[in-house]
C-alpha cells in the first residue's frame, strides 16, 4: 500500500509538471474533450441515462421480454428491465443500470459482477452516429452492430451464473429516486473522464505518438478513448483494416470506458467485466476478419472450443438461499 501511494504521488507530481510546462497542450486537449462531449457524447448518452433509470423502476415486464432475457441473454429472474439499457443504451449506461439494480437490492453482488461481463456495450446511437460515419456503405454500421451484439451474447454464454438467484427481484422494494439528478451526475462523471483522457492523448500526440505509424497510433488512441479513436478511423486507407479495427475498438471500449464503468459501479469487482471484454474482442476480431476476407475458417476453429470455455468458466457454482 505504501508503494502504491508513493507511485500515485510520483505520477500526480509529473501530471502537475506537465500541466505547468505545456499548458497550451493541456488547454487544447481539454477544449477538444469538451467539444466532443457537447457535440456527440451528451446527445448520444444522456437521454439513455434518464430513460434507463425510469425503465429500471418498472416492476413488471412482458412475458416475451422475460423469456428473451432469461433464455437468450441469461439475465436472472427479475432483471428483465436490464435488457434494453444494457444492449441499446451505450457505454456506460449498461454498467450504471446493473449497479442501480444491485444498489436497490434486486440482484446480489455476485450476479451484478457477472452481468458486467456482457451488459455494458456500445449503443446504436454512438455506433451509427459516429463509428458508422467513417464507412461509405450504409450496411456497414448494421454489420458492426450485429458483430458487437454477437460478441456480447457469446460472453453471456461463456460467463454463466455462479449463483442460483431465482428470487432476484423480490429482495427489497424499489427505491424511488430523483432520476434527473442521478442522470446529470452520471453524465458529468462520464464527460469528466473523456476530457481527462483527451488531455492525455494530446500530450501523447505531442511527445510520443508522432513516432508511430498512422494505423498503430489510431489503435492506441482507440484503446485509450473510444470516441477519439473512432473519429480518426477515416485516416486508415484500407477499408478492411478500418472495419476490423473499428469492430475491435467497439468491443474493447477502451481504458476510458473501463474507468467510467468503475466510477458508476462502486464496490463491484471488474474481474468478470475484463473477462467479458476479452471474449468480445476475440469474437469481434474473428467475425470481422470473416466478413472482410469472406471466409469462415476462423469461425470453424473457434466453435469447437466454445463448450470448453463455457465448462471451464462455470465450474464453481454457489447457491444463494
Amino acid at each position: 500500500m505504501t508503494q502504491r501511494r508513493r507511485l500515485t504521488g510520483i505520477f500526480s507530481a509529473l501530471g502537475f509538471l506537465m500541466l505547468i510546462l505545456d499548458s497550451k497542450t493541456a488547454i487544447s486537449g481539454a477544449a477538444d474533450g469538451v467539444e466532443l462531449c457537447l457535440r456527440t457524447v451528451i446527445p448520444a448518452l444522456f437521454p439513455f441515462f434518464v430513460v434507463s433509470s425510469v425503465l429500471l423502476q418498472c416492476e413488471n415486464t412482458s412475458p416475451t421480454l422475460h423469456k428473451l432475457s432469461l433464455r437468450v441473454v441469461g439475465l436472472p429472474n427479475g432483471a428483465d428491465s436490464l435488457l434494453l439499457p444494457c444492449f441499446l443504451g451505450g457505454y456506460p449506461v449498461g454498467a450504471q443500470s446493473v449497479y442501480q439494480m444491485y444498489a436497490n437490492g434486486r440482484i446480489p453482488k455476485q450476479e451484478a459482477e457477472r452481468l458486467l461481463a456482457f451488459c455494458n456495450n456500445a449503443g446504436p446511437a454512438f455506433l451509427f452516429g459516429m463509428a458508422g460515419q467513417v464507412f461509405q456503405a450504409k450496411s456497414t454500421p448494421w454489420i458492426l452492430w450485429a458483430i458487437h451484439i454477437i460478441g456480447a451474447l457469446t460472453a453471456a454464454r461463456c460467463v454463466p451464473a455462479t449463483i442460483s438467484c431465482t428470487d432476484c427481484g423480490d429482495r427489497l422494494p424499489i427505491r424511488r429516486e430523483n432520476l434527473m439528478r442521478k442522470a446529470i451526475a452520471t453524465m458529468g462523471t462520464v464527460c469528466g473522464w473523456i476530457v481527462l483522457f483527451r488531455v492525455l492523448i494530446a500530450f501523447l500526440d505531442r511527445w510520443f505518438f508522432w513516432l508511430l505509424p498512422q494505423g498503430v497510433r489510431i489503435a492506441f488512441v482507440g484503446l485509450l478513448e473510444l470516441s477519439n479513436g473512432c473519429c480518426e478511423l477515416e485516416k486508415i486507407a484500407d477499408p478492411s483494416a478500418r472495419f476490423i479495427l473499428c469492430s475491435v475498438m467497439l468491443a474493447a471500449g477502451g481504458i476510458c470506458v473501463t474507468a467510467q464503468t468503475n466510477s458508476v459501479t462502486p464496490g463491484l469487482s471488474l474481474r468478470c467485466y475484463g473477462l467479458g471484454k476479452m471474449i468480445q474482442i476475440a469474437v469481434s476480431l474473428m467475425l470481422s476478419f470473416c466478413v472482410t476476407h469472406k471466409t469462415v475458417l476462423p469461425l470453424a476453429l473457434f466453435l469447437p472450443l466454445l463448450p470448453l470455455v463455457k465448462k471451464s468458466a462455470g465450474k464453481k457454482k454457489v447457491s444463494v438461499v
